[in-house]
């Protein structure tokens, strides 16, 4: 069977017409203007060592900006959170996948994905610290942990539920493995890997800063425990705000790549 006429089989629809984002961009900017209204009221009532308020958190971003201190601790902080993301996405996709289609494989693997996925992750810091030390490696490894087991449930979760009808139809047709794999089985996943990414890109950057903290304190958790320390709550608040930051913006980033990929789904839902 050739590609060509998988495709038709496929029936790829027409890319659906993009929604107006004008609307949802107004709903972000009432969301966040209401939300930091609530924390100014909320921090009024309280000294600036206790709750800092929103200005003076903004202030003090610009303080650790201009300084160099946060681009500095931002960017480390960024490069084992990136690989140990990417570390997590080779291993969770391939194994996701497998236990989706393989039964043996999923018989042999889900009991012990479930049993470590109940483990909380910070309670795996010090065997890391045993295997790994302290440093960039163990940062690494926790990440890695923190993300993997939840992406590999969520790409089972998808691999699982393709569409048998549409794969025997191309077995019928005479496809092959690969172009059952590439034009049905991956097609029917896309979603579901795309809730996986999503779902450790939230988890990389917990995990990022927990090592952080936990571990030797470097890069932004450094900056959180010497604010601490001194009192200093619009730091600490900084920080956090920063995290909120990276997580929406990856969030989003994935939401944009996955419309533009999965385009029949806006077609269905339209």
């Amino acid at each position: 069977m050739t590609d060509a006429a998988l495709s038709a089989v496929g029936g790829r629809p027409k890319r659906a017409p993009a929604p107006a984002r004008r609307s949802l961009m107004l709903l972000y900017l009432v969301s966040i203007v209401a939300g930091l209204g609530v924390w100014h009221v909320i921090a009024s009532g309280y000294s600036s060592f206790v709750l800092a308020p929103p200005t003076g958190v903004l202030n003090r971003l610009v303080e650790l900006t201009m300084s160099g201190e946060l681009p500095r601790a931002l960017g480390g902080a960024l490069q084992h959170m990136a690989l140990g993301f990417l570390i997590a996405c080779a291993i969770a996709i391939p194994i996701g996948m497998l236990m989706g289609r393989v039964r043996l494989i999923n018989d042999l693997l889900d009991p012990i994905v479930n049993l470590v996925y109940a483990v909380p992750s910070v309670a795996w810091a010090p065997f890391i610290m045993i295997w790994f030390g302290l440093f960039f490696e163990a940062r690494v490894a926790l990440v890695v942990m923190m993300c993997t087991f939840d992406m590999i449930i969520v790409t089972s979760a998808g691999a699982q539920n393709a569409d048998r009808k549409l794969l025997n139809v191309g077995r019928s047709f005479g496809a092959s493995g690969w172009q059952r794999f590439r034009y049905i089985l991956l097609p029917e996943s896309l979603p579901f890997l795309f809730t996986a990414l999503r779902i450790g890109a939230v988890r990389a950057v917990n995990a990022m800063i927990t090592a952080e903290l936990f571990l030797a304190a470097v890069n932004l958790g450094q900056i959180m425990k010497q604010a601490a320390v001194r009192l200093d709550s619009a730091a600490v608040l900084g920080v956090l705000a920063v995290l909120c930051m990276i997580g929406l913006a990856l969030q989003e980033i994935l939401l944009l790549i996955e419309r533009r990929i999965c385009v029949w789904r806006q077609g269905a839902s339209s």
